[in-house]
């Protein structure tokens, strides 16, 4: 479930979550099943091959029928695994303890919680907001993200997410949580324009080619 990062406050830590979705290796197998549908879509052309030089062989369509469906059964329990596997180190939320002026802290993956560290670890939270507007006479509404850095001890952890809130709020809140312990807290804005799509100019100019090459 995609939600805007927050810190939300706890009886035993104050938590930024990044992620609203269940923890744990067994909800990151369970939760990945239905992406792993997109796979066998995905090597849908491989699959297509075969489909067709089996019937140019004289194959039966009952066949190939059943053949795709085993290579299509294969493709999604291959994938399956493999994006439960990526899936896995992914950030969903990072946990300051204890409440108030925290002392350690630790990243919750998707398939459970990292050991926890000391607050020292963390050197720098960086946080970009890019903003991308649409040009003059575009229907299609501004896309704002909010990448996150993590600085830490032999590490740079970093994930990209939809954002819809006020970064200077949740900056803020950052710098009053983590300022205390030494724990730099940086901002930046990016703003662009939504490129304006050019017309297709190659079928102009491979049909002013074509006419010119005709009548020679």
């Amino acid at each position: 479930m995609a939600t805007d990062p927050v810190l939300r406050q706890g009886p035993d830590s104050t938590d930024l979550i990044l992620r609203a979705r269940p923890t744990g290796p067994v909800w990151n197998v369970l939760t990945s099943a239905g992406p792993a549908l997109l796979t066998p879509l995905a090597l849908g052309v491989p699959t297509l091959i075969v489909a067709f030089w089996m019937v140019l062989a004289g194959a039966r369509a009952s066949t190939v029928f059943v053949v795709v469906g085993v290579i299509v059964g294969l493709e999604y329990l291959i994938g399956w695994p493999v994006l439960a596997l990526s899936r896995a180190r992914d950030i969903l939320r990072v946990e300051f303890a204890p409440t108030g002026v925290p002392v350690s802290l630790r990243l919750v993956r998707a398939a459970g919680p990292d050991a926890w560290l000391p607050i020292e670890a963390l050197r720098e939270v960086r946080l970009t907001h890019k903003v991308v507007e649409p040009y003059q006479g575009d229907s299609k509404p501004a896309v704002s993200t909010l990448a996150l850095e993590l600085a830490l001890q032999g590490a740079r952890e970093r994930l990209a997410l939809p954002f819809g809130g006020d970064p200077q709020r949740l900056a803020e809140a950052l710098k009053a949580l983590l300022g205390p312990a030494g724990v730099v807290v940086v901002l930046r804005t990016e703003r662009s324009t939504r490129d304006r799509p050019q017309p297709n100019s190659r079928w102009t100019s491979g049909g002013s080619a074509s006419v010119g090459s005709g009548g020679g």
